[in-house]
């Protein structure tokens, strides 16, 4: 897929308030300081289409870009809550729930996950919410390029041994790196063949 155009459509505090759209959309989420960001500018190719900020937790809306004309990518507020008071974590955490449980545009969600890192708590509760509720979900490991091989072979492992403990069958993962433009293809080809299934799907209806 070649992105031609990628537009910023709103900023939305409630999930009734954004776009009134039968588009397709992929949102993007991960804990707080995990590269989304640097990822979406990557992917779209725009330098400055999601604000990238050395401050972790900066998103604090459901942001919709619109692409090519023709779907939604989404960026979703961090969990994990980087310095948030009790209140706005409540806040935060029902606005993600409400979208991602109720937006049935919503035809992947992507999460991020830190390649440094080896499996996180708060990551593998959050893929069980989501396999819990039949959320169709992939994994993007982020920051590749800032691992070995080696090293990021062991850690991805690592990940998916986790899930097989649970999972009897494991999400799409992505390899990425916003910095050395890795992975790119590869998402962006993901997300054409799930537009053409709902495109199809829409004309049969």
């Amino acid at each position: 897929m070649e992105i031609k155009t990628a537009e910023f459509a709103s900023s939305c505090v409630e999930v009734a308030k954004c776009p009134q759209s039968d588009k397709p959309e992929y949102a993007f989420i991960g804990r707080s300081n995990v590269g989304k960001s640097s990822l979406i500018n990557m992917l779209t190719n725009r330098k400055n289409l999601a604000k990238t900020s050395s401050t972790p937790g900066k998103t604090m809306l459901i942001n919709h870009f619109m692409i090519n004309d023709a779907w939604y990518l989404v960026d979703l507020p961090g969990y994990g809550f980087a310095k948030r008071s009790k209140k706005e974590q409540v806040g935060l955490q029902n606005m993600i729930n409400n979208y991602i449980l109720g937006r049935e545009q919503m035809q992947n969600l992507f999460l991020l996950i830190d390649s440094r890192h080896e499996p996180q708590p708060i990551d593998i509760s959050f893929m069980e919410f989501l396999g819990e509720n039949g959320i169709p979900f992939s994994i993007i490991f982020t920051k590749t390029d800032k691992l070995g091989s080696m090293k990021l072979q062991t850690n991805v492992k690592l990940y998916l041994d986790k899930l097989k403990e649970t999972w009897e069958e494991l999400p799409p993962y992505f390899i990425t790196s916003a910095e050395k433009n890795v992975g790119r293809d590869e998402l962006l080809d993901y997300i054409s063949t799930i537009n053409k299934d709902y495109n199809k799907n829409k004309d049969e209806k």
